[in-house]
């Protein structure tokens, strides 16, 4: 204990040391800086008979010991302004290595928002997570889980909290961006040796009479769409076109306007509607 004592008092020593010339030092230059101040102002006053004159030099002469008296005080605080210059640097550091995390996800915001990527109620795609957007805040955006994969359309009843820092480094998918009515696809695939061509003309019937009640307003919709937002929206009829992804295969794309939360909907009764009662495989005659 008493040895402890002895060490904390000449760590003591040794820092009131350092600190001891530096002290003294702006004392005497604080002194001679108003010992200065006050023998030039004594000799102004008594020879500068004009007021302004008088006035000008002396403030002059203050402004000019003021600026001495501030370098010469740099100067002898230097190590010292140094030494705690750094040390603002570091915790500087520390604090933005230890908020990162929080400091992207207030960037991801701001970007979000400037950006107007999506808003409320819009289904939206970020690396994997996909579903619809429920709550949004400075950190963090909800949505509710739609799959599984890209192409289902049911929700699987788990909520996932994206935080915002993903919206700086990744591009958002929004499938929702027409709002009250949207172009829904997806691919029925065949074999090249199935009768497609009849499977394409079902299907394109199908879709046209499952759509046929609100196509008209669809497509009002997307002219309306188009003029707002200054771009081309695609056509809103209900449409079927071939694929070709590999060797022996024929892809049907369907495509076809739906409202917004109706897709899964839409798509599950035009693939009943046609697949109930047809399998569309060609009969070879034998001989």
């Amino acid at each position: 204990m008493y040895t402890d004592s002895l060490t904390n008092l000449f760590n003591e020593f040794q820092f009131s040391e350092q600190l001891f010339r530096p002290v003294i030092a702006t004392l005497i230059l604080i002194s001679a800086i108003l010992l200065i101040r006050a023998i030039l102002a004594k000799f102004i006053r008594k020879s500068v008979k004009a007021t302004d004159l008088r006035r000008r030099w002396l403030v002059q002469t203050r402004n000019v010991l003021l600026l001495f008296m501030v370098l010469g005080l740099m100067l002898i605080w230097a190590e010292e302004l140094r030494t705690l210059a750094l040390g603002i640097v570091a915790i500087a550091v520390a604090f933005v290595v230890a908020t990162k995390e929080l400091i992207m996800c207030l960037t991801g915001s701001l970007v979000k928002s400037g950006g107007s990527a999506f808003s409320i109620g819009d289904r939206i795609q970020i690396k994997e997570f996909r579903g619809d957007v429920i709550d949004q805040n400075l950190l963090a955006t909800t949505i509710l889980e739609v799959g599984p994969g890209k192409f289902s359309h049911q929700r699987t009843g788990r909520m996932i909290a994206i935080p915002n820092s993903l919206f700086v480094s990744e591009p958002v998918v929004n499938e929702s961006y027409t709002h009250d009515f949207v172009l829904h696809v997806f691919t029925v695939p065949f074999k090249r040796e199935d009768d497609w061509p009849a499977a394409q003309q079902a299907l394109l019937e199908s879709a046209n009479r499952h759509c046929a009640d609100y196509v008209e307003q669809a497509k009002r919709y997307m002219q309306r769409m188009s003029d707002h937002r200054g771009i081309d929206v695609p056509s809103a009829e209900p449409r079927v076109t071939i694929s070709v992804p590999a060797a022996g295969e024929i892809h049907l794309i369907i495509r076809f306007p739906t409202k917004s939360g109706m897709r899964s909907y839409m798509e599950q009764s035009i693939l009943n509607d046609v697949f109930q009662n047809n399998t569309f495989t060609r009969i070879t005659e034998k001989n």
